[in-house]
């Protein structure tokens, strides 16, 4: 009986273990990031939840049972209830794996090692439980599972240590072979960093600038320093004309200790808010490292350093700067009036499936732009893509023409068929304050009935109530439904949305895939838009797209 129940024990602990390991590699085995998880609601649900109290009700059985009871009627009954427990735990990883809804990690190098570790260390303690009495055997059984977070991340921050030695070993090669590739070809380093914008700006840069230069830039994911560096030693070469590499950090010094490999000479600035405040700790720590000043600090002599005028932030960081020396500093803006930038727009045109503006700078230069992206805020973006392309020797010409090239899904949202006639705004890459209200705009241009379906942002801090009510007041100016699929802060966006809400119009919490969906099926007609903003549910976007 306990060796059947050990295989039970041990076949449906393996959800658990990969679970956890997943959820580590997704917060970047980042302490912090991990922590804040369980702020959330469906992070206290991992802890606070039926099965985890029927276990600790049961393993207060066991332990209240004096070890002569092992073979008496209440223990029993209770193995039965643990046995019948891991049972139906066992069948819901099976139907899981069937539907491939298992969380499990990423298997790098690092994952390997920790997942092997992991599970030669859950067969000893396996193989020691069995060994014992069956008194015991239950209880372990129940505290290991109870424990298992704990247990993960123990393993986890043990080796930490040893993988950052390593994490140090790749940094030092890849700095090596990034000064060798500059002194042999020349190439010219530029660095992205902010809270938004990033992944939209080196994508848009990257295409613009390979139309003249051979040109390396940083994959999707790929912005901490370990990922930088594995570019960096893995794709490099002397034929590289411009590497462009995207910076995120969660910690004050990152971006610094990222800037230390690349000694970059071009910094972007693209914008700042107030999205990881809660990782940060405070918005100094924040401005330091995603606000740029870690990075404008970083740049070499006689650098030139570039952020967006349409940011508080970014145009105080410009006065702050102490570096570059003797370099550039220059500002892109959608207007002059209220700074004085380098480059800004005229005539903006948005449409369903581009946007149109004039570029014009204090050269007195001007050219029209045509670009198949969504949105008025990539206009921002776009701006200073081409900034530093013509600072690097392309004519607005020649940059214009470039921008032909670039596609919808670079600038982080695209229009997909849905079914039943609907536009499906796909905006689930991710999700911060300000994509959030821009992406509000875009859905503002369709005409029938406008759905959001999207989660309560985290990571914002003690700015989060304001912040959401904000949002919340924008979606109940454009939308007529609201689908909350998280229950952190709605109760503030759903305060923000009834101060300023369409009449008949709704802010619904739905936290599971097929009731989303049929809330939107329901509520939606033919040719209604439903924006997908941030990490919505995977299933979703498959029950509502063709």
């Amino acid at each position: 009986m306990f060796i059947l129940l050990g295989g039970l024990w041990f076949v449906r602990g393996i959800k658990q273990i990969l679970f956890w390991l997943f959820l580590w590699q997704l917060k970047d085995y980042h302490l912090p990031r991990f922590v804040d998880h369980f702020r959330t609601h469906k992070g206290k649900r991992l802890v606070f939840n039926y099965i985890n109290a029927i276990k600790i009700f049961l393993l207060l059985i066991f332990v209240s049972l004096p070890a002569q009871a092992a073979q008496g009627l209440v223990f029993s009954y209770a193995v039965s209830a643990l046995f019948v427990i891991y049972l139906a735990e066992l069948i819901l990883f099976f139907k899981s794996i069937l539907k491939k809804k298992a969380k499990r990690p990423v298997f790098t190098l690092k994952m390997a090692f920790l997942s092997a570790i992991t599970f030669v260390s859950v067969i000893a303690l396996l193989l020691w439980i069995l060994s014992l009495n069956d008194f015991f055997q239950p209880i372990l059984f129940l505290a290991f599972d109870i424990l298992t977070p704990v247990v993960i991340s123990a393993i986890v921050l043990l080796f930490q240590p040893a993988f950052v030695l390593l994490r140090n070993n790749i940094l030092k090669r890849a700095a090596l072979k990034l000064e060798k590739v500059k002194s042999v070809g020349g190439t010219k380093v530029i660095a992205i960093t902010g809270s938004y914008g990033k992944t939209s700006t080196k994508e848009f840069l990257t295409t613009i600038l390979s139309a003249k230069y051979r040109v390396l830039s940083t994959k999707e994911h790929q912005n901490s320093e370990i990922g930088v560096a594995k570019c960096i030693l893995s794709e490099l070469k002397p034929s590289h004309r411009v590497f462009i590499a995207e910076v995120g950090a969660y910690d004050k010094g990152k971006v610094k200790e990222v800037c230390r490999m690349l000694k970059p000479k071009i910094g972007i600035i693209t914008g700042v808010n107030e999205q990881h405040l809660a990782l940060f700790g405070s918005m100094e720590n924040l401005l330091s490292a995603e606000g740029g000043l870690e990075l404008a600090e970083s740049l070499v002599e006689g650098g030139i350093l570039v952020a967006n005028g349409d940011n508080k932030y970014c145009v105080d960081l410009l006065k702050r700067a102490q570096k570059p020396s003797r370099g550039l500093r220059l500002l892109y803006s959608l207007s002059n009036k209220t700074v004085d930038p380098e480059i800004w727009s005229d005539s903006i045109t948005v449409e369903k499936d581009h946007i149109s503006f004039l570029a014009l700078n204090k050269a007195g230069e001007m050219a029209p732009f045509v670009v198949k992206v969504l949105g008025k805020h990539n206009v921002q973006n776009l701006l200073g893509a081409i900034l530093l392309a013509h600072k690097l020797g392309m004519s607005f010409g020649e940059i214009a023409e470039a921008v032909k090239k670039i596609r919808p899904e670079q600038g982080g949202m695209v229009v997909k068929k849905g079914k039943q006639s609907l536009d499906i705004i796909d905006s689930s890459y991710s999700a911060n304050p300000d994509g959030v209200l821009a992406d509000l705009d875009y859905l503002d241009l369709f005409k029938n009935k406008k759905i959001i379906v999207m989660p309560c942002l985290i990571e914002l801090g003690e700015k989060s109530a304001a912040i959401h009510q904000k949002i919340g007041r924008k979606i109940g100016q454009v939308c007529d439904l609201a689908i909350v699929t998280t229950k952190d802060s709605f109760n503030d966006l759903e305060k923000g949305f009834n101060e300023t809400k369409k009449p008949n119009a709704r802010c619904l919490l739905c936290d599971n895939a097929q009731d989303a969906y049929s809330a939107v099926t329901l509520f939606a007609e033919a040719g209604s838009a439903v924006l997908l903003e941030g990490r919505v549910p995977d299933a979703l976007i498959n029950l509502l797209c063709e």
